[in-house]
């Protein structure tokens, strides 16, 4: 091996030490949003085949655009996936998008990264210094704030968090409604009961 092949080696070496030491400044994946045009179907999937409970269940505020799909008043419905991290989808209107672009059915419509309001405040100043366009920090949701950025390839990309929680975020916990908070909107989804009962089961009166 060479001196310059040496020092890469010893230069990756001691990024991988590095990490192991400190970690990665994000603390996983907040939630995932992919597009549906049946949110029930897509309830019946998730939860009751991959066994991801429906934690959260809303209306996007109208007038509100962030990336969201053009469309007002969409269904945003929010999954535990496991490890404090969630799967989200926006429901489309049926017919109004074709599959294969970023704001279509089966497509990926961004992806957040959850982190430290301290991790987030770092973040903005390396974004600004590379003259990356964002917006934000706004609150996305009551409680919790979001930077919103795209990738070098148009991969539409959000950092997350709530501030109240400090180094110690619990996304899932900040985001699971009571079976009363969420039965008025899945009552716009479905009036079976018996469906209701089931999919709003593990939440607490």
């Amino acid at each position: 091996m060479g001196q310059a092949d040496n020092r890469a080696s010893q230069a990756v070496e001691g990024h991988r030490k590095a990490h192991e030491r400190q970690g990665s400044p994000f603390k996983g994946v907040h939630h995932l949003v992919l597009n549906t045009d049946d949110i029930k179907t897509t309830i019946d999937f998730y939860s009751g085949i991959l066994h991801m409970p429906l934690i959260h269940a809303l209306r996007v505020p109208p007038g509100i655009s962030r990336g969201n799909p053009p469309f007002e008043r969409l269904r945003h419905y929010f999954f535990d996936m496991g490890n404090d991290n969630m799967l989200a989808f926006f429901e489309l209107p049926k017919g109004e998008k074709d599959q294969a672009d970023r704001d279509g059915v089966a497509a990926m419509q961004h992806v957040s990264f959850s982190t430290t309001p301290q991790e987030a405040e770092k973040l903005l100043k390396r974004l600004d210094a590379a003259k990356i366009q964002r917006a934000g920090p706004l609150e996305a949701a009551p409680g919790c704030w979001s930077i919103y950025f795209y990738d070098p390839h148009g991969v539409r990309l959000e950092v997350s968090y709530q501030p109240e929680q400090g180094d110690e975020q619990r996304n899932v916990d900040h985001f699971r409604q009571s079976r009363e908070g969420m039965l008025k909107e899945l009552r716009t989804v479905s009036d079976d009961q018996a469906w209701l009962d089931r999919v709003m089961a593990h939440l607490e009166d």
